[in-house]
């Protein structure tokens, strides 16, 4: 997650981080900054320059929120993969 967020240019960090900040200082938080996304996960909702759009998804364990997995959204639907991916992430916070 790290890495993909210091690729981005630093006014599109800056919306992300923002952002994020905002879900955990209003948590719990819904549209159009939060949505659920099932199975215990969330996804905060950015826009960024050039018209695209970031999702970062994330859990919430006891008080703490735990991103699992950012990217930049193509598709209308968010893509299978980086869901199975945030999912194997998150199920890894609980062995």
């Amino acid at each position: 997650m790290r890495e993909w967020l210091q690729r981005l240019d630093i006014a599109d960090r800056k919306v992300v981080g923002e952002d994020v900040k905002d879900v955990e200082f209003a948590w719990p938080i819904g549209m159009p900054l939060v949505r659920a996304m099932g199975n215990g996960l969330w996804e905060v909702r950015s826009s960024l320059s050039h018209g695209r759009i970031a999702r970062v998804l994330f859990c919430v364990v006891g008080e703490q929120m735990v991103l699992l997995h950012a990217f930049i959204k193509k598709t209308q639907k968010t893509p299978k993969a980086d869901l199975d991916l945030a999912l194997q992430r998150m199920r890894g916070l609980f062995v």
